[in-house]
């Protein structure tokens, strides 16, 4: 078996239609999503946001 690691930039205001739009023109088996999430501090307390995505895919 061999697999694919993709990196897919996204913002919290994009990122269901770029996932969406991804996962429609994968050629493979998705096996999993890992969002990458950073810790943020805004002037109202802590909070995280997500920088990007890695899709693994399994290839045929």
């Amino acid at each position: 078996m061999k697999y694919r690691v993709h990196r897919l930039e996204v913002k919290s205001s994009n990122m269901q239609e770029k996932l969406e739009q991804f996962l429609n023109q994968m050629e493979g088996e998705l096996v999993s999503v890992f969002p990458n999430v950073r810790p943020t501090f805004q002037p109202m307390g802590a909070t995280s946001k997500i920088d990007f995505l890695l899709i693994v895919e399994k290839l045929k």
